[in-house]
Protein backbone atom coordinates (compact mmCIF):
# COMPACT_ATOMS: atom_id res chain seq x y z
CA UNK A 1 0.00 0.00 0.00
CA UNK A 2 1.15 3.54 -0.70
CA UNK A 3 -0.27 6.15 1.65
CA UNK A 4 1.25 9.61 2.05
CA UNK A 5 0.47 11.46 5.28
CA UNK A 6 0.54 14.87 3.60
CA UNK A 7 -0.81 14.11 0.12
CA UNK A 8 -3.77 12.37 -1.44
CA UNK A 9 -2.87 9.77 -4.07
CA UNK A 10 -5.21 8.58 -6.81
CA UNK A 11 -4.84 7.46 -10.48
CA UNK A 12 -1.63 5.49 -11.06
CA UNK A 13 0.38 3.81 -13.83
CA UNK A 14 3.47 1.59 -13.78
CA UNK A 15 6.74 0.63 -15.45
CA UNK A 16 9.40 -1.97 -14.67
CA UNK A 17 13.11 -1.15 -15.09
CA UNK A 18 16.00 -3.40 -16.15
CA UNK A 19 16.70 -4.38 -12.53
CA UNK A 20 13.13 -5.58 -12.04
CA UNK A 21 12.10 -2.64 -9.86
CA UNK A 22 8.57 -1.32 -10.24
CA UNK A 23 8.02 2.40 -10.74
CA UNK A 24 4.63 3.79 -9.80
CA UNK A 25 3.57 7.15 -11.19
CA UNK A 26 0.48 8.64 -9.63
CA UNK A 27 -1.56 11.78 -9.23
CA UNK A 28 -0.98 13.55 -5.94
CA UNK A 29 -2.15 16.74 -4.25
CA UNK A 30 -1.71 18.18 -0.78
CA UNK A 31 -4.12 17.16 1.99
CA UNK A 32 -3.78 20.79 3.15
CA UNK A 33 -6.44 21.57 0.53
CA UNK A 34 -8.86 19.96 3.04
CA UNK A 35 -11.55 19.38 0.41
CA UNK A 36 -10.54 16.43 -1.81
CA UNK A 37 -12.71 17.77 -4.65
CA UNK A 38 -10.12 20.56 -5.02
CA UNK A 39 -7.29 18.11 -5.71
CA UNK A 40 -7.78 17.87 -9.48
CA UNK A 41 -6.74 21.47 -10.11
CA UNK A 42 -3.58 21.01 -8.00
CA UNK A 43 -2.50 17.60 -9.28
CA UNK A 44 1.08 16.72 -10.14
CA UNK A 45 2.65 13.36 -11.02
CA UNK A 46 4.33 11.64 -8.09
CA UNK A 47 6.80 8.75 -8.27
CA UNK A 48 7.66 5.80 -6.03
CA UNK A 49 9.78 2.65 -6.46
CA UNK A 50 9.20 -0.89 -5.18
CA UNK A 51 10.68 -4.35 -5.42
CA UNK A 52 7.45 -6.18 -4.64
CA UNK A 53 4.52 -3.86 -5.53
CA UNK A 54 3.71 -3.59 -1.82
CA UNK A 55 6.42 -1.57 -0.07
CA UNK A 56 7.16 1.73 -1.82
CA UNK A 57 10.02 4.22 -1.51
CA UNK A 58 8.94 7.73 -2.42
CA UNK A 59 11.04 9.49 -5.09
CA UNK A 60 11.02 13.04 -6.39
CA UNK A 61 7.92 14.07 -8.32
CA UNK A 62 8.08 13.16 -11.99
CA UNK A 63 6.08 16.07 -13.41
CA UNK A 64 4.29 19.20 -12.23
CA UNK A 65 2.36 21.96 -13.98
CA UNK A 66 4.37 24.09 -16.38
CA UNK A 67 5.05 27.78 -15.92
CA UNK A 68 2.29 29.85 -17.47
CA UNK A 69 1.34 30.54 -20.12
CA UNK A 70 1.30 26.92 -21.30
CA UNK A 71 -1.22 24.32 -22.37
CA UNK A 72 -0.49 22.36 -19.14
CA UNK A 73 0.09 25.20 -16.65
CA UNK A 74 -2.80 24.31 -14.30
CA UNK A 75 -2.33 20.59 -13.61
CA UNK A 76 -0.86 17.38 -15.01
CA UNK A 77 -3.12 14.34 -15.00
CA UNK A 78 -3.17 10.63 -15.73
CA UNK A 79 -0.97 8.96 -18.33
CA UNK A 80 1.14 5.92 -19.13
CA UNK A 81 4.80 5.02 -19.65
CA UNK A 82 6.36 2.98 -22.46
CA UNK A 83 9.94 2.35 -23.53
CA UNK A 84 10.89 3.46 -27.02
CA UNK A 85 13.04 1.27 -29.30
CA UNK A 86 16.02 3.53 -28.54
CA UNK A 87 15.73 2.73 -24.82
CA UNK A 88 14.32 6.07 -23.69
CA UNK A 89 11.20 6.14 -21.57
CA UNK A 90 8.16 8.04 -22.82
CA UNK A 91 5.46 9.32 -20.47
CA UNK A 92 2.24 10.40 -22.15
CA UNK A 93 0.19 12.55 -19.81
CA UNK A 94 -2.91 14.75 -19.68
CA UNK A 95 -2.57 18.50 -19.25
CA UNK A 96 -5.03 21.33 -18.57
CA UNK A 97 -4.47 25.08 -18.65
CA UNK A 98 -5.36 28.11 -16.54
CA UNK A 99 -6.46 30.07 -19.62
CA UNK A 100 -9.28 27.57 -20.21
CA UNK A 101 -10.01 27.10 -16.50
CA UNK A 102 -9.02 23.44 -16.82
CA UNK A 103 -11.98 22.61 -19.07
CA UNK A 104 -10.05 21.43 -22.15
CA UNK A 105 -7.87 18.34 -21.89
CA UNK A 106 -4.93 17.57 -24.16
CA UNK A 107 -2.17 14.97 -24.25
CA UNK A 108 1.55 15.67 -24.13
CA UNK A 109 4.84 13.84 -23.74
CA UNK A 110 7.78 13.83 -21.33
CA UNK A 111 10.90 11.70 -21.83
CA UNK A 112 13.47 10.19 -19.48
CA UNK A 113 16.64 8.10 -19.58
CA UNK A 114 16.22 6.65 -16.07
CA UNK A 115 12.52 6.94 -15.05
CA UNK A 116 13.51 9.56 -12.45
CA UNK A 117 14.25 12.79 -14.33
CA UNK A 118 11.68 13.81 -16.93
CA UNK A 119 11.80 16.52 -19.59
CA UNK A 120 8.85 17.76 -21.62
CA UNK A 121 9.03 17.08 -25.34
CA UNK A 122 8.54 20.51 -26.84
CA UNK A 123 6.08 23.10 -25.59
CA UNK A 124 2.93 21.95 -27.37
CA UNK A 125 0.52 19.05 -26.83
CA UNK A 126 0.97 15.96 -28.98
CA UNK A 127 -2.62 14.82 -29.40
CA UNK A 128 -5.92 16.74 -29.31
CA UNK A 129 -9.53 15.71 -29.88
CA UNK A 130 -10.61 15.74 -33.52
CA UNK A 131 -14.13 17.20 -33.98
CA UNK A 132 -14.68 14.78 -36.87
CA UNK A 133 -15.37 12.09 -34.26
CA UNK A 134 -15.20 13.61 -30.78
CA UNK A 135 -17.13 16.13 -28.71
CA UNK A 136 -15.42 19.51 -28.36
CA UNK A 137 -16.25 22.55 -26.28
CA UNK A 138 -17.18 25.75 -28.01
CA UNK A 139 -15.21 28.98 -27.53
CA UNK A 140 -17.55 30.00 -24.71
CA UNK A 141 -17.12 26.76 -22.77
CA UNK A 142 -19.84 24.27 -21.86
CA UNK A 143 -23.24 24.91 -23.36
CA UNK A 144 -26.49 23.16 -24.05
CA UNK A 145 -25.92 19.75 -25.60
CA UNK A 146 -22.34 19.38 -24.38
CA UNK A 147 -20.53 17.86 -21.39
CA UNK A 148 -19.04 19.98 -18.61
CA UNK A 149 -15.52 19.58 -20.05
CA UNK A 150 -13.72 18.56 -23.22
CA UNK A 151 -12.76 15.00 -22.33
CA UNK A 152 -9.44 13.91 -23.87
CA UNK A 153 -7.33 12.28 -21.16
CA UNK A 154 -5.79 9.14 -19.64
CA UNK A 155 -3.63 8.10 -22.62
CA UNK A 156 -2.70 4.41 -22.62
CA UNK A 157 0.05 3.67 -25.16
CA UNK A 158 1.05 0.18 -26.27
CA UNK A 159 2.80 -1.46 -29.25
CA UNK A 160 0.79 -2.88 -32.11
CA UNK A 161 0.75 -6.69 -31.72
CA UNK A 162 1.71 -7.08 -35.38
CA UNK A 163 4.65 -4.70 -35.01
CA UNK A 164 2.98 -1.90 -36.97
CA UNK A 165 3.70 1.07 -34.75
CA UNK A 166 1.86 2.14 -31.62
CA UNK A 167 -1.68 2.66 -30.38
CA UNK A 168 -3.05 5.20 -27.91
CA UNK A 169 -6.33 4.69 -26.05
CA UNK A 170 -7.98 7.85 -24.69
CA UNK A 171 -10.90 8.75 -22.42
CA UNK A 172 -13.10 10.66 -24.87
CA UNK A 173 -16.68 11.43 -25.82
CA UNK A 174 -18.43 10.98 -29.15
CA UNK A 175 -19.85 14.04 -30.87
CA UNK A 176 -23.35 12.58 -31.12
CA UNK A 177 -25.99 10.82 -29.05
CA UNK A 178 -27.58 11.61 -25.67
CA UNK A 179 -25.29 13.97 -23.76
CA UNK A 180 -25.10 11.81 -20.63
CA UNK A 181 -24.08 8.69 -22.55
CA UNK A 182 -21.44 9.70 -25.11
CA UNK A 183 -18.43 8.14 -23.39
CA UNK A 184 -16.12 6.21 -25.75
CA UNK A 185 -12.55 4.97 -25.93
CA UNK A 186 -10.75 7.31 -28.28
CA UNK A 187 -7.92 6.11 -30.52
CA UNK A 188 -4.76 7.44 -32.14
CA UNK A 189 -1.87 5.73 -33.95
CA UNK A 190 1.82 6.48 -34.46
CA UNK A 191 4.81 4.95 -36.20
CA UNK A 192 7.44 6.76 -34.12
CA UNK A 193 5.81 7.65 -30.74
CA UNK A 194 6.07 11.35 -31.63
CA UNK A 195 3.63 11.98 -34.46
CA UNK A 196 0.08 10.78 -33.87
CA UNK A 197 -2.96 10.48 -36.12
CA UNK A 198 -6.34 10.58 -34.41
CA UNK A 199 -8.94 8.11 -35.69
CA UNK A 200 -12.50 7.11 -34.83
CA UNK A 201 -13.28 5.69 -31.38
CA UNK A 202 -12.85 1.99 -30.66
CA UNK A 203 -16.18 1.72 -28.84
CA UNK A 204 -19.65 3.04 -29.56
CA UNK A 205 -21.60 5.23 -27.11
CA UNK A 206 -23.60 3.00 -24.78
CA UNK A 207 -24.87 5.08 -21.90
CA UNK A 208 -21.62 5.74 -20.04
CA UNK A 209 -20.73 9.39 -19.46
CA UNK A 210 -17.05 8.50 -19.79
CA UNK A 211 -14.81 5.43 -19.90
CA UNK A 212 -11.84 6.40 -17.73
CA UNK A 213 -8.24 5.13 -17.56
CA UNK A 214 -8.63 2.56 -20.37
CA UNK A 215 -6.02 -0.20 -20.55
CA UNK A 216 -5.52 -3.34 -22.62
CA UNK A 217 -3.75 -6.53 -21.53
CA UNK A 218 -3.74 -10.25 -22.29
CA UNK A 219 -4.84 -11.98 -19.08
CA UNK A 220 -4.78 -15.79 -18.97
CA UNK A 221 -4.63 -15.82 -22.76
CA UNK A 222 -7.58 -13.47 -23.23
CA UNK A 223 -7.19 -9.91 -24.63
CA UNK A 224 -9.14 -7.52 -22.42
CA UNK A 225 -10.06 -3.85 -22.37
CA UNK A 226 -10.32 -2.51 -18.81
CA UNK A 227 -12.03 0.78 -17.96
CA UNK A 228 -13.84 2.46 -15.09
CA UNK A 229 -16.63 5.00 -14.76
CA UNK A 230 -18.17 6.99 -11.92
CA UNK A 231 -21.03 8.45 -13.95
CA UNK A 232 -24.58 7.11 -13.64
CA UNK A 233 -25.57 4.55 -16.25
CA UNK A 234 -29.09 4.75 -17.72
CA UNK A 235 -29.69 1.07 -16.89
CA UNK A 236 -29.24 1.88 -13.21
CA UNK A 237 -26.09 -0.15 -12.57
CA UNK A 238 -23.74 1.09 -9.87
CA UNK A 239 -20.74 -0.89 -11.09
CA UNK A 240 -17.65 1.23 -11.66
CA UNK A 241 -15.03 -1.17 -13.08
CA UNK A 242 -15.60 -3.06 -16.33
CA UNK A 243 -13.85 -5.31 -18.85
CA UNK A 244 -14.58 -6.21 -22.46
CA UNK A 245 -13.06 -9.31 -24.13
CA UNK A 246 -11.67 -8.92 -27.64
CA UNK A 247 -9.93 -10.84 -30.41
CA UNK A 248 -6.66 -8.97 -29.80
CA UNK A 249 -5.37 -5.98 -27.86
CA UNK A 250 -6.53 -3.80 -30.74
CA UNK A 251 -10.11 -5.09 -30.49
CA UNK A 252 -12.69 -4.91 -31.87
CA UNK A 253 -14.37 -3.97 -28.59
CA UNK A 254 -18.11 -4.54 -28.28
CA UNK A 255 -19.27 -2.25 -25.47
CA UNK A 256 -22.47 -4.28 -25.09
CA UNK A 257 -20.28 -7.21 -23.95
CA UNK A 258 -18.82 -5.24 -21.01
CA UNK A 259 -18.98 -7.10 -17.70
CA UNK A 260 -18.37 -5.66 -14.21
CA UNK A 261 -15.28 -6.50 -12.15
CA UNK A 262 -16.09 -7.13 -8.46
CA UNK A 263 -13.61 -4.77 -6.82
CA UNK A 264 -15.93 -2.12 -5.34
CA UNK A 265 -13.29 -0.60 -3.06
CA UNK A 266 -10.96 0.42 -5.90
CA UNK A 267 -11.15 3.08 -8.58
CA UNK A 268 -8.93 3.61 -11.63
CA UNK A 269 -7.01 0.35 -11.09
CA UNK A 270 -4.31 -0.89 -13.44
CA UNK A 271 -3.47 -4.43 -14.43
CA UNK A 272 0.13 -4.90 -13.27
CA UNK A 273 2.44 -7.90 -13.25
CA UNK A 274 6.01 -8.68 -12.26
CA UNK A 275 7.77 -10.06 -15.33
CA UNK A 276 5.82 -13.07 -16.56
CA UNK A 277 4.11 -13.56 -13.20
CA UNK A 278 0.38 -13.43 -12.43
CA UNK A 279 -1.70 -10.33 -13.01
CA UNK A 280 -2.79 -8.00 -10.21
CA UNK A 281 -4.98 -4.93 -9.94
CA UNK A 282 -3.61 -1.87 -8.14
CA UNK A 283 -5.93 1.10 -7.78
CA UNK A 284 -6.69 3.85 -5.37
CA UNK A 285 -8.93 3.45 -2.34
CA UNK A 286 -11.71 5.94 -2.93
CA UNK A 287 -13.52 6.02 0.41
CA UNK A 288 -13.06 4.68 3.90
CA UNK A 289 -15.80 5.30 6.47
CA UNK A 290 -17.38 7.80 4.09
CA UNK A 291 -14.20 9.90 3.76
CA UNK A 292 -11.95 10.15 0.70
CA UNK A 293 -8.92 7.94 1.46
CA UNK A 294 -6.58 8.83 -1.40
CA UNK A 295 -4.09 5.95 -1.17
CA UNK A 296 -2.96 3.12 -3.43
CA UNK A 297 -4.01 -0.43 -2.60
CA UNK A 298 -1.89 -3.51 -2.20
CA UNK A 299 -1.95 -5.63 -5.38
CA UNK A 300 -5.10 -7.72 -5.78
CA UNK A 301 -4.45 -10.99 -7.70
CA UNK A 302 -6.93 -11.52 -10.53
CA UNK A 303 -7.84 -14.15 -13.11
CA UNK A 304 -9.94 -14.10 -16.23
CA UNK A 305 -12.45 -16.88 -16.75
CA UNK A 306 -14.78 -16.96 -19.78
CA UNK A 307 -18.30 -16.61 -18.50
CA UNK A 308 -17.13 -15.07 -15.23
CA UNK A 309 -14.95 -12.27 -16.55
CA UNK A 310 -12.09 -10.71 -14.63
CA UNK A 311 -12.31 -11.47 -10.92
CA UNK A 312 -10.14 -11.43 -7.79
CA UNK A 313 -8.45 -14.66 -6.72
CA UNK A 314 -9.48 -15.36 -3.14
Amino acid sequence: MLRLPDHWVWDSWYAQDDEGRHHAFFLRASRALLDPDRRHRRAGVGHAVSGDLRSWDLAADALVAADEPAWDDLATWTGSVVRAPDGRWHMYYTGVSRAEDGLVQRIGLAVSDDLHTWHRHGDKPLVEADPAWYERLGPDGPGEGTWYEEAWRDPWVFPDPAGEGWHMLITARAGHGPVAGRGVVGHARSTDLLHWTVGPPLTAPHGFGHLEVPQVAVVDGHPLLLFCTNTPHPHGTENRLWTIPGASTTGPWDITAATPVPCPDLYAPRLVRAGDGPWHLIGFVDERDGVFAGELSDPVPVRYTPGEGLHPVR
